[in-house]
């Protein structure tokens, strides 16, 4: 696609009340409307929380603009600063700013929303426990019942991995392409963010286009 001459190459993109980091004076800031994430900008820089970041690269996928390179400078550390070794603070602002994008594997659902620290299968409504099956690959998470599921996205191929959990941590992690669950009713939790309904299916698995992440 042909770009406008001489476009801006990079914003930031602030979510609620989040200030501009003192790194990334001079840019443009955008704020509230995700439409402007695909916009004429080369690269975008995030300043907020995981879902945050969620919402702008489930943009991006829907959009079809992968070639945007996105970083991304929380004021803290989170899950998804520990999956993808990233800092936090006025260093990851730094990073944003000056660094080098690369394809990294993009995980999203079947409702194309994309995760970037955590997801979560939960009991839903009054329920202790799920009831069904889940599996990585081909290999078996669980079948019965299970207190829930973390999803998480690695940096390196295949894209993610999932756990049970345990006795204060969770049990052994399997990685995989694709983490998929059938239950009788379960809740999903996106970066922290709940569904409005619990479902019966649901998946998490790496799509075929990764993205952009500035490091």
């Amino acid at each position: 696609m042909k770009r406008a001459e001489n476009p801006p190459s990079v914003a930031v993109f602030l979510f609620g009340d989040a200030p501009l980091p003192r790194p990334l004076t001079g840019l443009p800031a955008l704020r509230g409307d995700l439409d402007a994430v695909v916009g004429p900008y080369a690269r975008l820089i995030v300043v907020g929380t995981d879902a945050d970041l969620a919402a702008v690269l489930t943009r991006l996928l829907r959009s079809e603009r992968l070639d945007i390179e996105v970083g991304y400078a929380p004021p803290r550390r989170t899950p998804a600063t520990r999956a993808y070794r990233l800092p936090a603070g006025g260093r990851a602002a730094r990073r944003a700013r000056r660094g080098t994008a690369r394809r990294v594997p993009l995980i999203r659902d079947e409702t194309g929303s994309v995760i970037v620290g955590r997801a979560s299968w939960l009991p839903a409504d009054e329920a202790q426990r799920i009831r069904g099956e889940a599996v990585v690959d081909d290999t078996v998470l669980f079948d019965g019942n299970a207190a829930g599921v973390a999803v998480e996205p690695t940096l390196a191929l295949p894209g993610l991995r999932a756990a049970l959990p345990g006795i204060g941590r969770w049990r052994r992690w399997i990685a995989g392409r694709a983490a998929q669950l059938g239950t009788t009713g379960a809740a999903v939790v996106r970066d922290g963010i709940p569904a409005p309904r619990p479902v019966r299916r649901s998946s998490f698995y790496r799509n075929v286009e990764g993205w952009l992440l500035v490091r």
